[in-house]
């Protein structure tokens, strides 16, 4: 666990510079500063370029805007001008002096040698830092190279503004004959003599890159500007950072050079420009306010943040790879951060594990693989809240009990050479498509046997990997006392887990096989446009999601793209069972998912088709149009419902093809002697809160058998609790002549410690 979170840590581009700071020299903090210029805070946006250039009207004069040539604006329509918003923040500051600070004196004697741009840049960061600086130039005058290339009355009067507020030696026509004599004198020396000027035969000892302030072999002596080849702009962002060498020598010691801007690594996400024109001048020259603020808001920002774009859990929550790894370090790991071990419980349990964030990721980081190791090594240690999974374990522990599951060769008597595995919720969101399923497939070969039951993903998805394997391995030994067949399945979920775990298993999806029989659906399109959810599970089945297409296109609909399909589909809100850690998370994904096209959805995955269902989307599986099912406005199953289908679907199929297999009773089925009725205000709430009415009559049946209840008066009604499993429900309720009447009821999943 701690070398995946160094390698997120390490591989997340999310904190690398813009490509514009990147190319800059000076590595303005374009992000800031642009969106200071957004809000018209010319001010504050001066202030910023004022403080990370030295001398902001030089640089806006004769910066050659490095940035326009990486950013990616220009791929679309047109480069940011970032060099007019300079000056636009110029012009429309009130203020363009600068601070002035009352420190108090530094130790340190510093010697700059040369008054040109890069000289001048270093005595005046160390002088505004209170450090003795004098400054000795051959000529007459300062400026340097800048006399060539730019007004005089710009440069000095910038130059005279800067030094407003701080004392320094100026030695003009002062020609240094040698470094000795500094040296005794100074703390510190910066050679910045320009373009083939004296090194004092320090070349040789500098080493480093080109470009940079160089540290030489005399302590404290640095050189850098035009001597070391740089440009004018390199030039003067050599003379800060030289001020930054120096001190640090005072401060420890140690002769370090500066380092060299290195590019980014930065990565945007597909989509993440859109067309804009760029906002020229109306005056030809300068911005006005409006203009400057305008082309401003052109600029996206650059981030790479495709997994906050795409991924659901990302977005939602604000949160960056980085951040999760820290958190889920403190989490799983307390100690190694400052943390009580709970910041990401509830988080780890709440990603979907769909996939997507590996998939849009330059760097192909897969949260949900780091958040599925951390959810076991949570579970392993006993610290993972059994209330976020216990529901689901429990529906697991019904699908593969024998009230639902079971296993039975083709009824044709012959050899098995197929097996249909429907998975867990296809039968519970409609018995039908199982059962209409199975008679086309044996229709297509007769040697087609079936087995119902869970492929275990509640259980991984849990953490709980001892059970997942349990759940594989009799799947497998079914599998192989079947004799080795072809497995179909109807669930990618179930396609994805046996691809996986059990890779020696021949797997096929079903609507592969049902495109492949070239038989045309009952149902006709007309020409009605659709668009196919692609579940999650299927992002890597592009023969899936295209035999799906097929069908439909041959059923005559019409097909309107989504925005997320193929190999960038995202989870519904089913994946990773994230209702119950996360339901305000799970109904805002499941809207947004249904929100992203507007024609009716066609789906082939069952859980897809359930939650759409519940968030009023019009949606149909694709067995609705191959068999001529339901239509778009089928309600959702409730989840007593889901169970009572499955018990029935074992039923009528048992007695349809495998009579001899039939069995008198049903392992922990409701006492039929007790009728529970429930009025539907509170049947809706209990399938919001997932609470199911077999475990309601049960607690009731506690409370009557040991007396534990409470008679209220007022109502008549008795009230009591029990425990299901982990949870503790309570309920409210009255007998009648047929049963009970279940006035209320609710739970805390949580169980109650009697003394």
């Amino acid at each position: 666990m701690e070398k995946r979170i160094r390698d997120i840590k390490d591989r997340c581009l999310e904190k690398e510079d813009p490509f514009c700071a990147s190319a800059c020299p000076f590595r303005l903090d374009v992000r800031e500063f642009i969106g200071r210029m957004q809000r018209g805070a010319f001010n504050s946006a001066f202030r910023l370029f004022s403080n990370t250039v030295g001398f902001p009207a030089i640089v806006a004069a004769l910066c050659d805007q490095p940035c326009r040539n990486v950013c990616p604006r220009g791929r679309v329509d047109a480069p940011i001008s970032l060099n007019l918003l300079e000056k636009a923040a110029i012009a429309y500051a009130a203020n363009t002096g600068p601070n002035s600070y009352n420190l108090p004196p530094k130790q340190g004697r510093i010697a700059v040698i040369g008054a040109g741009i890069s000289g001048l840049a270093c005595a005046l960061r160390l002088a505004s830092k209170k450090y003795a600086v004098d400054v000795y130039e051959r000529s007459g005058r300062v400026g340097g190279a800048l006399w060539n290339v730019l007004d005089s009355a710009v440069f000095l009067e910038d130059i005279r503004l800067q030094f407003s507020n701080e004392e320094y030696g100026l030695f003009l026509d002062h020609q240094v004959s040698g470094l000795a004599p500094l040296l005794e004198k100074y703390d510190g020396v910066y050679i910045a003599t320009g373009r083939g000027g004296d090194s004092f035969g320090l070349e040789r000892q500098a080493g480093g890159d080109e470009g940079v302030p160089l540290a030489t072999g005399l302590p404290g002596v640095f050189l850098g500007g035009s001597l070391t080849g740089a440009t004018l702009m390199e030039a003067l962002n050599q003379g800060l950072k030289a001020s930054l060498c120096i001190e640090d020598f005072l401060k420890t010691g140690e002769m370090r050079s500066a380092k060299k801007n290195t590019p980014t690594r930065m990565r945007l996400a597909p989509g993440a420009i859109v067309f804009t024109h760029a906002v020229l001048p109306a005056s030809g020259e300068q911005y006005s306010k409006e203009e400057a603020a305008a082309e401003a808001s052109r600029c996206i920002r650059c981030r790479c943040d495709a997994c906050i774009r795409h991924c659901g859990l990302m977005s939602y929550f604000k949160k960056f790879p980085g951040r999760i790894a820290e958190e889920v370090q403190i989490t799983v790991t307390p100690g190694t951060l400052d943390g009580d071990g709970t910041v990401a419980t509830r988080l780890i349990a709440t990603c979907s594990q769909c996939g997507l964030c590996g998939e849009v990721c330059p760097e192909n980081i897969d949260m949900g693989e780091f958040l599925r190791a951390g959810h076991q090594a949570m579970h392993e240690k006993g610290a993972m809240p059994w209330a976020f999974h216990e529901f689901w374990l429990r529906d697991m522990a019904f699908a593969n009990s024998s009230r639902a599951s079971f296993s039975a060769p083709p009824p044709s008597g012959e050899k098995c050479t197929s097996v249909f595995f429907p998975g867990c919720q296809l039968g519970a969101s409609d018995p039908r498509y199982v059962s209409e399923s199975f008679r086309f497939l044996l229709g297509l070969e007769p040697g087609t046997g079936l087995t119902i039951g869970c492929c275990g993903a509640p259980a991984l998805w849990a953490g709980d990997m001892a059970l997942f394997r349990k759940v594989c391995e009799t799947l497998l030994e079914n599998w192989r006392q079947a004799g080795c067949p072809r497995m179909i399945l109807a669930c990618p979920t179930c396609l994805e887990m046996f691809s996986r775990y059990l890779p020696e298993i021949d797997c096929v999806l079903l609507y592969d096989v049902l495109a492949g029989a070239g038989r045309p659906s009952p149902e006709r399109g007309d020409g009605t446009v659709v668009s196919v959810f692609d579940p999650c599970a299927a992002r890597n089945r592009e023969t899936s999601q295209q035999a799906v297409r097929s069908l439909l296109r041959e059923a005559g609909f019409g097909l309107a793209a989504l925005p997320y399909e193929g190999r960038i589909a995202q989870c519904c809100s089913y994946g990773g069972q994230i209702g119950i850690a996360a339901p305000k998370y799970s109904r805002w994904l499941a809207e947004k998912r249904s929100n992203d096209g507007d024609h009716p959805y066609i789906v082939y995955c069952s859980n897809c088709r359930d939650v759409f269902l519940q968030t009023g989307k019009p949606v149909r599986h694709i067995l609705d149009v191959f068999f001529g099912l339901n239509g778009e406005s089928a309600g959702p199953p409730a989840y007593d419902e889901r169970r009572k289908r499955r018990e029935k679907l074992k039923e009528d199929l048992v007695r349809k093809y495998w009579p001899e297999l039939e069995e008198p009773g049903k392992e922990g089925a409701m006492d039929s002697r007790n009728v529970l009725t429930i009025p539907p205000d509170v049947r809706e709430k209990m399938n919001w809160d997932r609470l199911l009415e077999e475990d309601a009559l049960a607690v009731i049946e506690q409370c009557e058998a040991s007396g534990c209840r409470v008679l209220d008066p007022a109502t008549g009604h008795c009230l009591g609790y029990g425990e299901i499993g982990y949870m503790t429900q309570w309920v409210e309720y009255a007998l009648s002549s047929e049963g009970y009447v279940l006035f209320n009821t609710y739970a805390h999943r949580m169980k109650i410690e009697l003394e």
